[in-house]
């Protein structure tokens, strides 16, 4: 069935076009190994990689200054390269075709950093409703929902809702982000979450100002835990 799909439409990487890759749906071997892939060393609390030989366990600057809400933090790649493409084309473009691919680095990101880890329920960064209805979906739930059905775990969007809108963190400093999205989510209070160990999905991160907020809402709610996977690092 899939030669037979090729055949009819034909697949080709973004990156570089050739013509069906193996690894992935739409990013080739090549293109793959030239992003720029996180891996350790890296801060053990949000997985902001380092720079340099550290044979120990390391705390970044920033964590160690104020202890973030979530438990941990990782992301699969940089935000850059085929990677980033692909998250631009998938976010700003309808590229939904993209999102198996995506979550296929979720999930290997997922096995990776949290071998032995339990997840009750996956919960995505929510959108506020006004651009929600203007792009037509929440890439991060997109994400969610695919990689939910290749763990077999539990997924659910509504656990958490953005009470009020935000301007993009694109340009703003870490100062300006953590204001931003500040007070910016709630959980759901007809949501049981008491006890239950969430696995926090969006599609970049970069100061962490944002799953730090949507953490604590969670936190709140009576979660006892929350890792957070990103496909990106900004």
């Amino acid at each position: 069935m899939k030669l037979f799909l090729d055949l009819l439409f034909p697949r080709c990487c973004i990156g570089c076009g050739i013509s069906s890759p193996q690894i992935f749906q739409y990013i080739c071997w090549d293109c793959w190994s030239a992003s720029a892939q996180i891996e350790a060393p890296f801060c053990k609390c949000c997985g902001d990689p380092v720079a340099g030989a550290i044979e120990h366990d390391f705390i970044c600057y920033s964590c160690s200054a104020k202890s973030p809400v979530f438990d941990a933090a990782r992301s699969a790649a940089r935000y850059d390269g085929v990677v980033g493409e692909a998250l631009r084309k998938l976010k700003y473009e309808n590229a939904l075709w993209l999102a198996p691919d995506m979550a296929k680095l979720l999930h290997n990101c997922l096995e990776a950093e949290y071998p032995t880890q339990k997840f009750d329920l996956i919960v995505p960064v929510p959108l506020y409703h006004v651009r929600r209805r203007h792009r037509g979906f929440n890439q991060s739930a997109v994400l969610a929902r695919e990689l939910g059905r290749r763990m077999g775990c539990p997924f659910s969007s509504s656990v958490l809702r953005r009470i009020r809108p935000t301007i993009t963190q694109t340009n703003l400093t870490a100062k300006e982000r953590l204001s931003n999205v500040n007070n910016a989510f709630e959980y759901k209070k007809k949501k049981r979450l008491s006890g239950r160990r969430i696995l926090l999905i969006d599609d970049v991160m970069t100061t962490g100002a944002t799953v730090n907020v949507c953490a604590k809402a969670l936190k709140k709610g009576g979660a006892v835990s929350v890792h957070v996977i990103t496909v990106a690092r900004g």
